[in-house]
């Protein structure tokens, strides 16, 4: 061992040692601090940003805003919600960021938190059963548990577009947008793509841009969203209990077998609730049966063309035909996106027809020319799921990475471990409902199970907890058994990993709570059957 080695391993013993360390300061994360303080463990949380919000501290740009309504995407912890008033039932980020600043004072959360601390690696220790978790600033840690609440949307994809650097104007990620903010007054803006934060930044654009471009790979299905008045105990309870963690039940009939005007009458009712009532609280069927989705995707189509002047562009943002079963995508929520394409200055370039060539310093350069630009947004979105876990250097018991061990695709047990990680827990990650439950939600049921699990290894002098290779294999191969008997596949998603170049294709998140968090609890009850404790 040389000098150098030397003085690193010295650094290692000396670390502060911990119970857990908690990487994230999102919903997550922020739960995961309160609840184990609360059980009396040693716990720090690390959070790359200023502040704390996850994705809603990063994604500052114009129009973002949460699409699961409040205060379903809020803690049901009383003494936070009982003194808290939302101004709208879809917040924007800041005042997401404020609610985050009234549960930190409420909670009393900072104090055991770092901020601007961006976790870089982080290695087992098998002789001691701990963790070694280093920061980019130099800090090293050591923790029994290793709790990863990096969420799905925490690795921006920035597409590999030539040239792209050499762009003379301002460019910006929507997920790394300047947290003191762009104008898109009197400029000539381009916006790549159509997922929900090109939507956002879409109808933000339309009002103040010279010249709007946006650049449309997929027609986005967007639903409208509306405002309602709130009744907090009784959405509480009814989240815990569908599929989404929503207050949405969805009608346990099939859409084919009920008459063509009562289906319609049950489309034009969640319609007009707005918000992903559309989605969620259809028929059955509508994710399983291509027929019974096609009732559900014609509905939408007639919808939207009727507020889109021209027929040709109706014909690209609502085509005829699906470019995709309806909802598997995540449908983005809109307020006057498709009349933004009613306006003078806004154009949009089908990226399918005329694809991106280049991006040089005067714009973007397409197969049918130069598109002069100002700015360029990339609302390209996330290495969903599992991004912003492979993007540490995690290594386990024989050194093997995580980055290493997913190659071919994302291997857990109940979406909350994977073998040859001892004491390796994440949350909202891959395999668990994630993509297709609002945060808090998942941060609670999610939240509480780990607690627990750390609770019975304590009480029960376990030092050690890992899943087995059978169980993560079995976990894996019954989701792909669910995948297959849905119409997710059909879709080029992020739910599939099909938006990131060369990423495995696989279903990303479970679909279903009350499911998922069965499964969960059985395991626990039954001595956390499909993991090892020692």
């Amino acid at each position: 061992m040389n000098s150098v080695q030397s003085s690193q391993t010295q650094k290692d013993d000396d670390a502060e040692v911990l119970d857990a360390l908690i990487v994230g300061g999102g919903f997550n994360g922020v739960y995961q601090l309160h609840r184990l303080r609360q059980e009396g463990f040693k716990v720090r949380l690390f959070e790359a940003g200023a502040d704390l919000g996850g994705v809603w501290y990063w994604n500052c740009y114009p129009g973002a805003r949460v699409d699961s309504h409040v205060p379903i995407y809020e803690f049901s912890i009383e003494e936070l919600w009982r003194d808290w008033n939302w101004t709208e039932r879809f917040p924007a980020w800041d005042e997401l960021c404020r609610y985050f600043h009234y549960v930190d004072k409420k909670l009393d959360l900072s104090r055991d938190i770092r901020f601007g601390t961006r976790v870089s690696a982080a290695e087992f220790d098998e002789a001691r059963d701990q963790w070694v978790i280093r920061t980019t600033d130099g800090t090293v840690v050591r923790a029994r548990y290793f709790i990863l609440c990096t969420g799905f949307a925490s690795k921006p994809y920035i597409p590999n577009y030539k040239g792209l650097e050499s762009f003379a104007g301002e460019s910006f990620h929507t997920g790394l947008w300047p947290q003191e903010g762009a104008s898109f007054t009197g400029k000539r803006v381009g916006v790549v793509g159509t997922g929900a934060s090109g939507v956002q930044v879409v109808q933000e654009a339309s009002k103040d841009a010279a010249h709007l471009t946006v650049f449309q790979r997929t027609p986005i299905l967007a639903l409208p969203m509306q405002q309602r008045k709130l009744d907090y105990p009784e959405i509480f309870r009814i989240r815990r209990e569908t599929f989404g963690g929503f207050d949405i039940l969805r009608d346990e009939r099939s859409a084919l077998e009920v008459s063509p005007e009562e289906r319609c009458a049950l489309y034009e009712k969640l319609w007009q609730e707005g918000g992903f009532h559309y989605w969620i609280g259809g028929f059955a069927d509508i994710l399983t049966n291509e027929d019974a989705n096609r009732t559900m995707y014609d509905f939408w189509r007639d919808k939207t063309r009727a507020r889109i002047k021209d027929p040709a562009l109706a014909d690209k943002l609502a085509p005829m035909e699906p470019p995709h079963p309806f909802g598997v995508k995540r449908p983005s929520l809109e307020q006057w996106y498709y009349e933004v394409f009613n306006q003078d200055n806004v154009s949009l370039v089908d990226v399918r027809e005329m694809p991106i060539t280049e991006i040089v310093p005067e714009g973007v350069r397409t197969a049918d020319g130069l598109v002069e630009l100002d700015m360029l947004v990339l609302a390209t979105g996330f290495d969903a799921a599992t991004g912003g876990l492979t993007q540490i250097d995690i290594r386990g018991t024989g050194g093997v990475t995580l980055k290493e061990k997913w190659t071919e695709g994302a291997r857990t047990y109940l979406g909350f471990a994977t073998s040859g990680f001892p004491n390796m827990l994440f949350l909202y990650g891959p395999q668990s409902p994630a993509g297709f439950s609002n945060g808090p939600t998942s941060a609670e049921l999610q939240g509480e199970w780990v607690v627990d699990c750390l609770k019975h290894m304590r009480e029960n002098n376990k030092g050690r907890i890992e899943a087995t290779a059978q169980a993560e294999e079995e976990w894996t191969q019954f989701l792909s058994a669910i995948a297959d008997m849905t119409l997710f596949p059909r879709a080029d998603s992020w739910y599939m990993g099909a938006n990131i170049p060369g990423k495995p294709r696989q279903l990303l998140n479970f679909p279903g709570v009350p499911m998922y968090m069965d499964r969960c609890n059985t395991a626990a009850a039954k001595d956390y059957e499909g993991f090892v404790l020692d």
